[in-house]
């Protein structure tokens, strides 16, 4: 499985957004595996107009070529509003058979560790044929966030970032025979 690829997608834009440092977090541990290639894929980067605002097919382009090169995704998801942010609801959109049979993990945050969005998203994630898979590490604002700005995880964590990282390249591999 060492030659799997798998995306950790940072699901927010906004300045001020704690999704880095989580982001880094995951990949610090999955980069210690030593199983698989992980590399921070931030939506920002791709500057996405809203999806049928304005021509994007440069950027759309780019997105898609990005995710067509990964196996898997381990998606960095915060909860506004009791759901995931527009800018992940529109990059998602913006793309089809490039998250087809793939597999995803999630990691979320929020007041009561972004389980609404992870919910949220699993439903986004079967209508574009990904496999998300069963463990994911729900963070809190009140306990794994100093003052609200600084990541710093409880180790308990860790077990279930493990266990989801398992899972999606078990599920990534068994996943790759049908693309």
């Amino acid at each position: 499985m060492s030659n799997l690829k798998i995306g950790i997608i940072l699901g927010s834009t906004r300045q001020g957004r704690l999704s880095p440092q989580v982001g880094e977090w995951v990949k610090g541990v999955a980069d210690k595996r030593g199983d698989a290639s992980y590399e921070i894929v931030d939506i920002a980067d791709f500057k996405l107009p809203l999806l049928g605002e304005a021509d994007a097919t440069e950027q759309a382009t780019a997105w898609n070529v990005k995710l067509a090169s990964l196996d898997g995704f381990v998606f960095i998801v915060q909860e506004y509003n009791h759901s995931i942010t527009g800018a992940l609801k529109n990059a998602l959109d913006y793309a089809r058979e490039a998250w087809n049979n793939k597999a995803a993990g999630i990691v979320s945050y929020g007041s009561v560790g972004g389980a609404r969005a992870a919910e949220h998203l699993r439903g986004i994630l079967g209508e574009l044929s990904v496999a998300d898979v069963r463990i994911h590490a729900a963070l809190s604002l009140y306990t794994d966030f100093e003052n609200g700005s600084v990541f710093k995880p409880a180790d308990l964590h860790l077990t279930n970032v493990n266990g989801m990282l398992d899972e999606v390249l078990a599920w990534s591999g068994a996943l790759k025979s049908l693309r």
